[in-house]
């Protein structure tokens, strides 16, 4: 589990069936500190450290991630990719909870400099994903946590307005228009969605389902409301 609060970027190739993540010295993140089996985010992909080096470390990729994500053309490209390793219990908790399962691609229509931010405005690759987009809604881009300023009715384009720290420590400021980015939709969001399509429109459980109805009256008797 991650937060989107990036801590350094690396540089990304390809390393046999892997990838290899080189890592500027005196950056925020020390390749040393990491651990065999530890996870990363790479630009918002929780990839798994399998080898560590003075230079940075590596990872395995499977085809379904190098398939749904811009890993593979980052890697062919040597591109620069943000980094977070895993949250720990004791962290706190600054951005969203993100898991580092990407959704979708999203494609950048415009990136739009202002007198106290950048607006970067995205278009999904998949509209479907776009029931998950709502004004002031989180959002992980390349995994970076951030949040909606506005979208389309169908929440299939999107913009969000990028503060300096934000777009000076990661690879946005990079970004221009037609690349492509990964997105990760808020979890609660997908998770909600999963609970409530599991409902009948009474609010009841469908047949053979344990537990009570989730409705008004259970949440006033359990002090909600």
């Amino acid at each position: 589990m991650f937060t989107g609060l990036v801590q350094a970027v690396a540089q990304l190739q390809r390393c046999g069936g892997g990838v290899e993540l080189l890592v500027p010295a005196g950056s925020g993140l020390d390749p040393a500190a990491l651990a065999l089996g530890d996870s990363v985010a790479v630009d918002g992909v929780c990839l798994t450290v399998v080898a560590r080096s003075g230079a940075g470390f590596r990872a395995d990729v499977s085809e379904e991630t190098l398939a749904r994500t811009t890993l593979a053309a980052k890697a062919d490209r040597r591109g620069w990719v943000n980094l977070e390793p895993a949250l720990r219990l004791a962290d706190r908790l600054g951005g969203h909870l993100v898991s580092g399962h990407v959704d979708g691609l999203a494609a950048v229509v415009a990136v739009e400099a202002q007198p106290a931010s950048w607006r970067l405005v995205l278009r999904l690759r998949d509209p479907a994903y776009g029931r998950y987009i709502c004004e002031k809604a989180s959002v992980a881009v390349d995994g970076v946590s951030l949040t909606v300023a506005g979208c389309s009715a169908d929440g299939a384009e999107f913009w969000i307005a990028v503060i300096p720290h934000t777009w000076s420590s990661t690879t946005l400021q990079h970004l221009r228009s037609g690349d492509a980015v990964n997105l990760e939709a808020d979890l609660l969001a997908k998770y909600t969605e999963r609970l409530l399509a599991g409902r009948s429109p009474a609010g009841q459980p469908p047949a053979g389902a344990d537990g009570p109805a989730i409705n008004g009256a259970w949440l006033a008797e359990h002090g909600w409301g």
